[in-house]
């Protein structure tokens, strides 16, 4: 876990309006030790940011070998999982560990593979191929065989490998609609990020593209000629055209950038709206980000879950799935909450059992899987399973700090 010896920053945050709406900035730097240990307790991932340091280069790690899974877990004797199992990141024990959603209790754990130091991200191809973000490199997983076939270094220098909130390595992952190219956002401490691309056949960096701090997520637009980086810490998205690798920034900060490194209203994920691919970005409970990414124009719409709002996934149909993490403030914001919004921006909110952090689908949008594991106190070692229609809640036990989910 990470103990953040580092000095804790200035929160900037936003003076309500009498209607409850936050409308301008004020520093608190005055709060009692009781509302303190509450907000620490309510608040995740990436929230700030850690202080300037330069990375220390280390010789990147080795490609692995084949059948590089953990010792004891189920591998090629074991039959391939059935569709609708999840795959999940566990970022406390270097991990992605196989889940049956249907099943109570231990049956639901199917077993663990070793990918990598604290592992984030993740992306599943046709073939089977799952690709993790590592703090070591990109792991590819077979998830018919249930092992590690390949660990691929970065290009990038991102210093000694350490785990943690602030620690260096990938985090968002993508794969092109064709399955050729990973696309990976590299965070380097202290310094701007990385986009590097990775060809999935030859399962080497072939391109890298200078993108702003902390890339939380990637996204790749439906016709797979860009790529959108979402970088929490710089107020912004890179978008990459895939062709050439050239990039502009586009910054989304509804409510400014006052704060800088110590502000917690920073993007955090994306997701393509199907219908005209526009960017989404939350924020809040309050606003959502609508991203134009041709023209780099931002437009803001409301929205009602008053949390601070992290992972978030699209139905087919366009409906929207929001992560709320629970309150920077207990005194002021609202509990965590599944948010369920129509493309016609009607929303419904489904109160979740303590703070989580990502949200995957089913195949039919039926179901959402949301991960309760993150890298401050508070995390739980399970799922989420909201029925979509009916807001029932099942929660698993399963993993360790689960992060990133994949459907299979």
């Amino acid at each position: 876990m990470d103990t953040h010896d580092h000095p804790t920053p200035t929160r900037y945050r936003q003076a309500r309006s009498p209607r409850g709406h936050r409308h301008r900035r004020t520093p608190h730097t005055a709060r009692t030790p009781a509302v303190l240990a509450l907000a620490a307790a309510a608040l995740l991932t990436g929230c700030t940011a850690a202080p300037p340091a330069a990375p220390t280069a280390s010789a990147p790690p080795a490609t692995a070998p084949a059948n590089a899974g953990t010792p004891g877990a189920p591998h090629s004797a074991a039959p391939a999982p059935p569709p609708g199992t999840l795959l999940v990141t566990d970022f406390g024990a270097d991990t992605v560990t196989f889940v049956d959603p249907s099943a109570r209790g231990a049956a639901a754990d199917l077993g663990s593979v070793r990918v990598g130091t604290a592992p984030y991200g993740i992306a599943l191809g046709a073939d089977g191929t799952a690709w993790v973000a590592t703090a070591e490199g990109v792991a590819a997983v077979d998830t018919r065989t249930r092992e590690r076939t390949a660990l691929i270094p970065y290009a990038t220098a991102t210093g000694a490998v350490t785990t943690g909130e602030y620690r260096g390595g990938g985090m968002g992952i993508a794969l092109s609609p064709d399955g050729s190219r990973v696309y990976v956002g590299v965070n380097v401490p202290g310094r701007e990020g990385a986009l590097e691309v990775v060809d999935t056949a030859r399962r080497k960096v072939v391109r890298t593209v200078p993108v702003g701090r902390r890339p939380f997520d990637v996204d790749v637009s439906r016709d797979g000629r860009q790529v959108y980086v979402t970088n929490h810490d710089s107020f912004d998205v890179t978008v990459v055209t895939t062709r050439d690798g050239s990039a502009r920034r586009v910054e989304v900060a509804p409510y400014g950038t006052e704060g800088g490194l110590g502000s917690w209203l920073k993007p955090h994920y994306a997701v393509v709206r199907p219908s005209d691919g526009a960017l989404l970005l939350p924020f809040e409970g309050e606003r959502l980000a609508v991203v134009d990414p041709a023209t780099g124009r931002v437009r803001i719409e409301p929205m009602t879950a008053d949390t601070h709002q992290h992972g978030a996934a699209v139905a087919a149909d366009g409906t929207l799935f929001v992560v709320g993490t629970g309150p920077i403030d207990p005194a002021e914001d609202a509990g965590p909450s599944l948010t369920i919004r129509t493309p016609a921006g009607r929303e419904r909110l489904v109160p979740l059992d303590g703070p989580h952090e990502d949200v995957a689908l089913s195949a039919d949008g039926a179901t959402a899987y949301v991960s309760g594991g993150f890298t401050r106190d508070g995390y739980w070692n399970g799922l989420s399973v909201v029925d979509t229609a009916t807001g029932r809640v099942t929660r698993i036990p399963v993993g360790e700090r689960p992060l990133g989910i994949a459907v299979l």
